[in-house]
Order: C-alpha cells, then structure tokens, then sequence
C-alpha cells in the first residue's frame, strides 16, 4: 500500500498547494484561469512536441497494444459522449464529461508506476498509452469541443470556421508539428531539446496548482454526473481494457497486465485545462479528477494485489 500512496500522494499535495494558496491571499482572483492559460499555451504544447518529435516510433510500434488502448479509451469516451449529449448537454460539455470519464493520467501516475511495477519494461507501454490519451483522444475531444461551438447553421461555414480554430488551438498544433519534425529525420538542438523539457515538466505541477486553485474558489455549478463519471474511470474502462488485452488480443502478460493498470488510472487534468480553456463550466470535471484521484486508492491497490503487487505493497 506504501509504494501506490508514494505515487499518487503528491498529487494531493500541488492540489493542496494550489487551494491554500488562494485561500490564504497568496494568489490573486484569477490565478486559476492565468495558470491554466500558461499551461495551455506553452507547457502542454512543447510537452505534445517534444514526446511526438523525439518518440522512437520503433520501439513505440506495437499495434495489438495500441489497439486495445485506443478500444479501451474511445469505447468509454463514445459511451459517455452519446450519454451526456441525451441528458441534454451540448456537445462541447459533453465532449469535456466524455474525456473526464476516459482520459487517464498516464503521465504523472502511469510512467512511474509502471516503472515502480514492470521495472523498465513498464516504459513502453507506458509512453504508447501516454501518446494515446494525448495525442489521440486529446485531438478528438478538442475537435468535438470546437464543433459544439459553432453556431453557424451552414455546414460549410460551420467547418471552415471548425478548421480555423483548430489552426489556432495550440494543443492541436503542437503535436502534429511535432510528428512531422519526427518524419523529417531532423533532431532537436540540445537548446531546443532542454527549453521544451523545461516546460513540459512544469505542465503537471502547474495543472495540478491551478485546479487546487480552482477548488478554492466559489462554484455554484451543477456537479450532477460526477459519480458516474468516476464509476467510468475507475471501474468501467479497466474492465473494458481487460477483456480486450487478456482474451480478444491475447496480449503477452506484462503488456496486458501494463494495458490493465494504465486503464485504472484516475482522471489526468487534461479534461480541465480544456474546460479552463475554453471558459466552460468546470466544476464536474474538477470533483472528478478528485474523486477520481482518491477512490484510485483502493482500487489500484486491489488491482495490484490480484496482479502480484509491488514490493512493499
């Protein structure tokens, strides 16, 4: 039990960071929304350019892999989706509850637990399924979120605004840059390769401070979902991800074992910085990270027990 709290307990504590210091007057009214926005403009894309410009698409080739990821992380993004948009929510909102229920924080949690687990054969898996969440189900949503806010009826005025906007979006530009950097066979100068380390690795801390920040504040808005939500995350998505790893693509154990605890992961902050981003309503989504956070507690705990555990655990 140690080894799982050693990961996931300094999440709780940028969150905590975040929350006292609006709470105590260290930072001002608008901190959340300012340190959302730095991290949306300039941490999150150089992290997406960096991992998609430096990925060794050898290594990283594993189809059935990346099959039950992308299955696994979509069917519940779809089944959300679908959900919410019947329960009377638009398309953006119900695009940023869908991530909630899907995006799993296979960055800050994933990486080392799989290495703390697998030893370095944990890394691999680890990463495709980082690029998974990231690149692909991030994409998806950031492109559902800007048709939801069209309001054009015209269909090819609604698309060619769509197109423009994602022109614009950061976090769509960063990571298709990237992939064509990688196809180009240029490297990263050592500058270049250390300023986007630098700020790809603030972008968690500050995700992370910016939503205890936002905790802080006073919300009025509805959080009605958020159980639901997290029983997706938590429970729904790994059961999916196990059927598909152990008995459709019969992957070999430690990848199925890697697919299985990385679908258990609790909800990243990347359906928040999109809420944040997009000045929607945020308050589902951040109870979900949290919920989400905490009830993942118990349930990696379990699940590493019935997989052999850890040392220590």
């Amino acid at each position: 039990m140690a080894s799982v709290f050693n990961v996931l307990l300094p999440i709780f504590g940028l969150i905590l960071a975040g929350y006292l210091c609006l709470r105590s007057g260290c930072f001002g009214p608008t901190a959340a929304a300012e340190l959302n926005r730095f991290v949306v403009w300039l941490c999150l894309p150089a992290l997406l350019f960096e991992a998609t410009a430096t990925a060794s698409w050898s290594a990283l080739w594993h189809p059935q892999f990346v099959a039950v990821s992308v299955l696994g992380t979509m069917s519940v993004f779809v089944a959300t989706l679908i959900w919410r948009c019947r329960g009377q929510r638009g398309l953006a909102d119900a695009s940023i509850d869908g991530l909630s229920a899907a995006y799993a924080n296979t960055g800050y949690i994933g990486i080392p637990l799989c290495l703390l687990v697998f030893g370095h054969a944990g890394l691999a898996p680890a990463l495709i399924a980082t690029l998974v969440v990231v690149c692909v189900l991030f994409a998806i949503a950031v492109v559902l979120v800007e048709v939801g806010l069209q309001d054009d009826p015209r269909l090819p005025a609604a698309v060619k605004k769509v197109l423009a906007a994602l022109a614009r979006n950061p976090l769509v530009v960063a990571p298709v840059a990237g992939a064509l950097w990688a196809a180009s066979g240029a490297g990263l100068a050592e500058p270049a390769a250390k300023f986007l380390h630098l700020l790809g690795a603030a972008t968690t801390p500050c995700a992370l401070v910016s939503l205890g920040a936002f905790l802080a504040e006073r919300h009025s808005g509805s959080t009605r979902g958020v159980s639901a939500l997290v029983f997706l995350k938590l429970i729904v998505q790994p059961a999916i991800t196990a059927v598909l790893a152990f008995w459709v693509f019969d992957l070999p154990r430690l990848w199925a074992e890697c697919a299985l605890l990385l679908a258990a992961l609790p909800t990243g902050t990347g359906p928040y910085m999109l809420a944040e981003f997009y000045v929607r309503e945020a308050s589902v989504v951040s109870r979900t990270i949290l919920l989400s956070t905490l009830g993942s507690l118990i349930t990696l705990s379990v699940l590493l027990y019935l997989l052999g555990g850890v040392p220590g655990l």
